[in-house]
């Protein structure tokens, strides 16, 4: 029996492992894209049997030919790439355009099946998120298209506990104190929607979206969410496996900035955390989209935060 191809954007990436891992190669023809099919992520996936293809997603021609034949598509956008370059208004710009790059490819594929958007909540107004919206604007014009729409389903992956390494998030050692600090722009007590270690929860979601394809398809709208946490219990979940101490400080956002200029993404992830803080839940999606949970999909198999942190190890600065 000829096998599905599964074509998956963003392969060597944290959710592109995650994708890969839920997919069968018995069943499944796994074609993986990239930007770097030397590097040794591709090289590592080539050996496993994976079709490795160098694909440039703002160049749709070069879209049509990878996406060519495809069954399945996940599609993801790095918004973080281009953020370091120009900055976060054109880094959504940018975004937004590869993702309208690639519905428009998947439109096109006559064999495609199942079309699988990686996006984020939608935000405007004094809490805009600019890796939030250009994913956001993206979906809007997925759905411009109702056959593609049809094909659809929008997974929403949420926080990665393994930010924790990033220098405006980790806990830093203050001697006298003998302990750790974060410096927060948020309340302790901000919820924060958790994916914990993407490449391993995601895993779960995708296969249960490739499993209920009559719940998951027509524009339905995933929550890849293992848990809800607030901020405190983020850090505190570390602190706790890790057998220290560990005190979070609010600071002013003029004073974060200062201490974390661009382009290291502070000003971006405060502006997220700001959004988390203040938009309640049933505002982050379009009104009637029908919303399906790990409950839903009846996935159990998820690592919690407190396993994460146990095996976690804070990067060397």
């Amino acid at each position: 029996m000829t096998k599905k191809i599964v074509t998956v954007v963003g392969a060597t990436g944290k959710q592109g492992t995650g994708i890969i891992a839920a997919l069968p190669k018995d069943i499944y023809h796994i074609r993986g894209l990239t930007r770097n099919p030397g590097s040794a992520a591709a090289t590592a996936l080539s050996s496993q049997g994976v079709e490795v293809v160098k694909t440039d997603i703002g160049n749709l021609d070069s879209l049509e030919i990878a996406f060519s034949g495809s069954h399945i598509i996940f599609a993801v956008t790095d918004f973080y790439e281009s953020f370091e370059k120009y900055g976060p208004e054109k880094a959504m710009e940018i975004e937004t355009q590869q993702g309208i790059n690639m519905a428009k490819a998947a439109a096109a594929v006559p064999t495609l099946e199942h079309y699988i958007w990686s996006t984020l909540p939608k935000s405007s107004g004094p809490f805009h998120v600019p890796h939030f919206e250009g994913k956001h604007r993206v979906d809007e014009y997925i759905r411009t298209d109702a056959a593609l729409l049809a094909k659809t389903t929008f997974i929403m992956v949420c926080y990665y506990a393994e930010n924790l390494a990033l220098p405006s998030y980790r806990p830093y050692w203050i001697e006298t104190a003998k302990k750790y600090v974060q410096f927060t722009t948020y309340g302790p007590a901000t919820s924060v929607p958790l994916i914990g270690d993407v490449t391993k929860n995601v895993t779960p979601f995708i296969k249960a979206i490739l499993d209920q394809p009559g719940k998951t398809k027509n524009g339905a709208m995933v929550i890849a969410s293992s848990e809800s946490v607030t901020a405190e219990d983020w850090v505190q979940a570390w602190a706790r496996a890790k057998g220290v101490q560990v005190q979070t400080v609010r600071i002013s956002r003029d004073d974060y900035d200062k201490l974390w200029p661009w382009p290291h993404w502070a000003e971006e992830f405060a502006k997220m955390f700001d959004f988390f803080e203040n938009v309640p839940v049933q505002e982050w999606l379009v009104p009637g989209q029908q919303v399906l949970t790990r409950n839903e999909l009846g996935i159990t198999e998820l690592e919690s935060l407190q396993e994460w942190a146990k095996r976690y190890e804070l990067p060397s600065i």
